[in-house]
């Protein structure tokens, strides 16, 4: 009885075993064999998204004038040319105040170094000083009516000079003066001979010896009497400059001997249109 029931459980036990088995077998093949779908997918609230895309927010209106560039053509130009006015009235101010100082300069000079009061006798016996010309352009020659050959050929390009100036309309006129560095000689009389063969524009001055030695100091004119002959004649050594003093009497410029007629017309004219009162 006992060996007729182990058979039976030994039975019963492998044909459930092997039943198992089957069916295991069976849902295995289903599974693989049947695609995963909406309608075959157990559906579970705990399943991730394993998408590696950012969620997309909601893109809000643009602003007015949003993604315009603050910097226009317009604005440009009109910076440039607020910049271009500024600019321009910077160096008009410059320009003005460097003339300013540069003409405080040159009268400082002229006052310090070269020109000066002075008073003198013309060729008709009348007294002179410097405020009579003031108004006026000069050129200043020193030099004495026994010269030789220096002072004529002088005397003569400066008169050169000034017909050359003259001869514009569109500027002012220069008047020349002959000054004697020998006062011993040269009396009113002898200068009105001598400037009479030159130009009738020409003015001719002497005076005393103080007064000489008082206007060439002034414009720092070097001379110096030689030893006479037995004919009591003598040279008077001097510096042969010519000087051009402005309308308010201080001296702008000089030239020496060798300067032409027309280059001296030429800067003469230039220190023309560079004078302001």
């Amino acid at each position: 009885m006992a060996s007729i029931f182990s058979c039976v459980v030994r039975s019963t036990s492998t044909a459930g075993i092997s039943a198992w088995r089957t069916n295991l077998s069976s849902v295995n093949r289903m599974i693989h064999k049947s695609p995963v779908t909406k309608a075959n997918r157990v559906p579970c609230g705990c399943r991730r998204n394993l998408s590696t895309e950012s969620p997309k927010l909601p893109q809000m209106p643009p602003e007015p004038g949003e993604g315009k560039s603050p910097v226009t053509w317009k604005s440009v130009g009109i910076t440039l040319g607020l910049g271009g006015v500024f600019l321009a009235g910077m160096v008009y101010w410059k320009s003005i105040k460097d003339a300013a100082i540069e003409k405080e300069k040159v009268k400082t000079i002229g006052k310090a170094s070269l020109g000066g009061e002075w008073e003198l006798v013309d060729s008709t016996g009348k007294v002179r000083t410097d405020k009579d010309f003031h108004g006026q352009w000069i050129l200043l020659y020193f030099g004495f009516t026994h010269c030789p050959d220096v002072c004529p050929e002088e005397l003569e390009k400066i008169v050169e000079a000034v017909d050359l100036i003259d001869e514009r309309k569109d500027i002012p006129n220069l008047q020349p003066i002959f000054i004697t560095v020998d006062p011993e000689r040269d009396t009113p009389k002898a200068v009105a001979e001598y400037i009479a063969e030159f130009s009738p524009k020409l003015i001719g001055m002497t005076g005393s010896v103080a007064q000489i030695e008082k206007v060439t100091r002034a414009f720092r004119v070097f001379f110096s009497a030689g030893p006479k002959d037995d004919d009591n004649d003598y040279i008077v050594d001097h510096s042969i400059i010519t000087y051009l003093v402005g309308p308010d009497g201080y001296f702008v410029n000089y030239y020496g001997q060798n300067k032409k007629a027309h280059e001296i017309a030429n800067d003469v004219r230039v220190q023309m249109a560079k004078f302001k009162m």
